[in-house]
């Protein structure tokens, strides 16, 4: 039996493709290489030793889907596909409505056609918005998102609670994530971001790299410990381990199910705290400086995950000193692809 991991040769779909195939899944990926790159695909089997079956295309192509679907016996889906730019949302709401929330609808429908009743939707710590205490908690009010995106990730989660009730066999479970940063321990996969990086560790990587000039710290005049925004920073093989956990807990259940779970480790860090744990772990320099707030960004948020250690026996385990030495790792490898 297969599980269909959409955009699963983004960055954390890669990685939960290995976490999969060490819990003795078989991951099935579906990407259209729109937001990633073919080469993933090299450095999973190279990890794996084994051929990965990757279909090329979008996952809103319901004759796609139905094929797949046709010629698969799929156990479960993994909805990672989606596109993620918060700046760009706002300047393409059409673009990101069409493909977030669309994709979502199309995947659904083929899923009722063919009788796959579990899912896990990539969701996101954006639909807590600036929250009024920390940590947050699954209770934590979904507050109006400040950006597109993070209203495709609440309307998601909506479409997703009322299709499971519906449909009364229907097993949803949306996983709020907060920062994944880091990569595979061997250097062979990691964060890809094209073009300019919207993520805080692959900006460091370039620039401690010489790819850029300096790292732009935006504001450090925020109510936190050194100024900066505070964020639960999150090791990508952990959130790639927390899919399997969610996957496990739905094969066990009946009827239909929604359920949320933050995904972090529960515990803040700031940019310039990031910054010098980078440079100390790696030993070497990141030329940065100050710059203005950037719009949009809430001052600080992360996670309280005990439900998820409570109810799906999972919690993050990895240091981040072991992230930013693996980020740095697959940085080096990029440079000697190139």
């Amino acid at each position: 039996m297969h599980i269909l991991v959409t955009g699963g040769a983004g960055f954390i779909g890669s990685h939960t493709a290995l976490a999969l195939q060490a819990a003795g899944y078989t991951p099935l990926l579906l990407d259209d290489f729109s937001n990633s790159n073919e080469g993933v695909l090299k450095g999973l089997e190279t990890i794996l030793n084994e051929k990965v079956t990757c279909i090329q295309g979008n996952c809103g192509d319901l004759t796609l889907l139905r094929d797949v679907f046709k010629t698969y016996s799929i156990a479960g889906v993994i909805h990672f596909a989606a596109f993620k730019a918060v700046g760009e949302s706002m300047e393409k709401p059409l673009q990101y409505y069409e493909n977030n929330i669309g994709n979502l609808l199309a995947l659904l429908r083929v899923m009722q056609e063919y009788g796959v009743h579990n899912l896990i939707f990539s969701s996101s710590c954006t639909v807590y918005g600036e929250p009024d205490s920390l940590p947050v908690t699954e209770e934590t009010p979904v507050k109006p998102a400040t950006s597109v995106y993070g209203n495709t990730k609440q309307v998601g989660e909506e479409i997703l609670r009322d299709v499971a009730r519906a449909s009364g066999q229907l097993r949803v479970c949306a996983l709020r994530y907060f920062n994944p940063v880091g990569a595979h321990p061997s250097g062979l996969i990691g964060e890809l971001p094209l073009g300019v990086p919207n993520n805080l560790v692959p900006f460091i990587t370039q620039t401690a790299a010489g790819l850029r000039p300096e790292l732009v710290v935006f504001g450090d005049d925020y109510p936190t410990l050194d100024g900066s925004c505070v964020r639960d920073f999150i090791h990508v093989m952990d959130l790639a381990e927390a899919h399997v956990a969610a996957l496990a807990n739905l094969q066990k259940r009946s009827g239909y199910s929604f359920e949320v779970f933050n995904i972090g480790t529960g515990e803040g860090s700031s940019v310039l705290e990031m910054i010098a744990l980078f440079e100390k772990v790696n030993g070497i320099k990141v030329p940065y400086r100050i710059g203005a707030r950037r719009p949009g960004d809430v001052v600080a948020v992360y996670a309280d995950a005990r439900l998820a250690e409570r109810e799906l026996g999972w919690k993050a385990r990895r240091s981040m000193e072991e992230a930013l030495r693996d980020a740095w790792k697959w940085q080096l490898n990029l440079q000697s692809i190139a």
